[in-house]
């Protein structure tokens, strides 16, 4: 079981994915990021993930590979704002999950057909069906969705506030509580925690089924103090947290037994408590082969 958001979140299952079977791996993802975007509902962590199971990722982590963009270089003729590029066969997805939500299927459901489709056996489930959107306030008081700070404005704004709109009142997708609590191990995946997973952990109920399950473990998404990918660390910084690993163990506080570092930060096992350990490995998952000898490595960690 991983909760997950993000490409260090879809690089993390597919690690998982190339080490146990199928059937035994569930992965749950940020919701927090989906937005109406040229019209249609755009899932991009959903989308990140599933590519990056099925192995079509772009080079860059996101979207699909070898895709053209013939449909966003029509719309800048017309004159709109394309600085959210969808590839075309991207936005095929995207039309095809509008089109089924439209007729009242829920999220879970059409996100199991898309998987089927590519051929993945894992399940693979939004944090909810429900609409649940992170909203981001930053240092000029103004607030925006996140794919408004996110690509935009290149998150270069100081995020001062988050809030998870919707989260209060939403329920988790089906099987979700029920895959968290009998999972025999549940990996909080090297996503940026306030952005990735706390929309997860939001979701009345999965925080809770988290820190009552006997092994979890949290993969922090830093590299020598700072993020691979994304704004981990500078969000982190404007929110006030601690800088770096213990940033990360204040990020996750009551909800993990360890938290595994890369080997730029070993040094920080020295902040191992009672109810944490901080343990340092190789947590590059760039290379699909680094990631599924990362993930037995966790594994058979985790069960000593």
């Amino acid at each position: 079981m991983v909760l997950c958001g993000g490409v260090g979140g879809a690089r993390m299952a597919r690690a998982l994915a190339g080490t146990v079977a199928p059937e035994r791996l569930t992965v749950i993802v940020n919701v927090g990021d989906d937005d109406s975007v040229y019209g249609v509902y755009v899932a991009a962590d959903l989308d990140t993930v599933v590519y990056t199971l099925a192995g079509i990722e772009g080079p860059q982590g996101w979207g699909l590979a070898e895709d053209t963009f013939n449909v966003m270089a029509e719309l800048e003729q017309r004159g709109l704002d394309t600085s959210f590029q969808l590839g075309d066969r991207d936005l095929a997805t995207c039309l095809y999950r509008t089109e089924q939500l439209g007729r009242g299927k829920p999220l879970s459901t059409v996100t199991a057909d898309i998987c089927r489709m590519l051929g993945l056996g894992m399940q693979v489930l939004p944090a909810t069906d429900d609409l649940v959107r992170t909203r981001v306030k930053v240092a000029s008081g103004e607030w925006m969705s996140f794919q408004e700070y996110f690509v935009r404005r290149r998150h270069r704004d100081p995020v001062v506030e988050l809030e998870y709109a919707g989260a209060a009142s939403s329920t988790p997708a089906p099987g979700a509580l029920e895959a968290l609590q009998n999972a025999d191990l549940v990996i909080i995946a090297p996503s940026n925690p306030p952005l990735s997973i706390w929309p997860i952990l939001t979701i009345p109920g999965i925080r809770a089924a988290v820190a009552a399950a006997a092994t979890v473990a949290a993969i922090s998404p830093l590299f020598a103090g700072n993020a691979l990918k994304g704004p981990a660390r500078q969000v982190m910084a404007s929110l006030g947290m601690p800088e770096g690993t213990a940033g990360i163990l204040a990020a996750y506080e009551g909800l993990i037994n360890t938290l595994v570092v890369d080997t730029a930060d070993v040094d920080d096992e020295r902040l191992s408590t009672p109810a944490t350990r901080v343990v340092g490995a190789d947590t590059l998952l760039v290379e699909p082969a680094a990631g599924r000898r990362f993930a037995a490595w966790l594994i058979d960690t985790m069960s000593q």
